[in-house]
């Protein structure tokens, strides 16, 4: 199961369109722009964020930035690796 990490902390869950994995499109369209892949602590998770974000002045994500153990801003989405495509 994906979540989507609100900057304002909210974090439904996310399911691909073919139900399996994400397409490139889907990921850039939840984090508003060209990737950048996160590892994390967790078992097999990964964080997908916005590359740009820092550049173009997202604002900041605690929740995923304590996920992270770094700062993080955007939208990003919270999934185990296998859902990426």
């Amino acid at each position: 199961m994906a979540y989507i990490i609100k900057a304002n902390g909210e974090a439904p869950t996310f399911n691909p369109a073919n139900g399996t994995d994400f397409t490139l499109e889907e990921m850039q369209e939840a984090v508003g722009g060209l990737i950048e892949i996160v590892y994390l602590d967790l078992h097999d998770r990964i964080m997908v964020v916005n590359e740009e974000g820092l550049l173009r002045d997202l604002p900041r994500n605690h929740v995923a930035s304590i996920l992270a153990k770094k700062t993080i801003v955007g939208n990003v989405i919270v999934m185990p690796s296998s859902m990426m495509k």
